[in-house]
């Protein structure tokens, strides 16, 4: 018994000082590697950072490693204090270096869900139920057709109001969605943006806090949004997902004699 428990010791201690040998040996190879190559210590991720992390909340996220100059990408960061009041522009992972390209001032960080508004434009939110924008698979930085309906209405004598004629019309084509919120301000994202892969359709965690509509916002010159304002009062607007490779068209004014035809 005692001479299988001496065994069993010695056996453990074999395995470490072989682990212990191992290891020594793999650093002082890392270090032959490393002679004579001209290195540069710089910032590389450990741990996966989001977007908007401040430069002074990376902390154990990033190592400070040398690497070889030839192996460095260009802007590299050497100091994190030079980052100032800078956040992650976008998702950092594990093995990457850090580069000031991928820092931006906090505020111009928009986020994963909103995108920059062009030059010349200007934004607007409209408030419309789930299935009349594409069952609720817009984000920002889609491009969406705009449907506005409008009916035309006329009062007799008497004082009665009756419908005189109404229409639909395909009016703006590729339309830039900038953000995409529940009615209650939380900013709606992919799935992909909480770790599910089925991209397009908006996560569902929040809808609970809503009341099932959907608050989209798009930009616009200052004439188009006038029109978009005046068809949200009076009509009805639904949105189709719209990609840069649609084709463009309609056929007028749709109405009864167009569709039953």
């Amino acid at each position: 018994m005692k001479t299988r428990l001496l065994g069993g010791i010695a056996a453990l201690l074999v395995a470490i000082i072989g682990t212990v040998l191992l290891i020594t040996y793999v650093q002082s190879a890392d270090q032959r590697a490393m002679a004579g190559t001209e290195t540069t210590e710089v910032y590389v991720v450990q741990k996966a950072i989001p977007a908007g992390t401040p430069g002074s909340e990376l902390g154990d996220s990033i190592a400070k490693k040398p690497l070889p100059k030839s192996t460095l990408t260009e802007g590299t960061v050497t100091n994190v204090e030079d980052l100032g009041t800078k956040v992650t522009a976008v998702s950092l992972v594990p093995g990457e270096q850090l580069l000031n390209s991928r820092m931006v001032d906090a505020d111009s960080f928009l986020g994963p869900s909103r995108v920059a508004v062009p030059d010349g434009m200007q934004e607007i939110s409209i408030k419309l139920p789930i299935e009349r924008v594409v069952g609720g698979k817009i984000t920002a930085g889609d491009t969406v057709g705009i449907f506005i309906s409008l009916q035309e209405t006329s009062t007799n004598g008497s004082g009665d109001t009756s419908t005189q004629s109404a229409g639909t019309q395909l009016t703006f084509h590729k339309v830039l969605v900038t953000a995409a919120q529940f009615s209650n301000g939380t900013a709606a994202q992919p799935d992909a943006a909480q770790g599910n892969q089925s991209e397009g359709s908006l996560n569902s965690d929040k809808n609970s806090q809503s009341d099932g509509t959907y608050l989209i916002t798009v930009a616009r010159n200052s004439v188009e949004a006038e029109r978009l304002v005046y068809a949200v009062e009076f009509g009805k607007i639904y949105l189709s997902k719209e990609p840069a490779e649609a084709s463009e068209g309609n056929t007028g004014v749709v109405d009864k004699t167009k569709v039953f035809r």
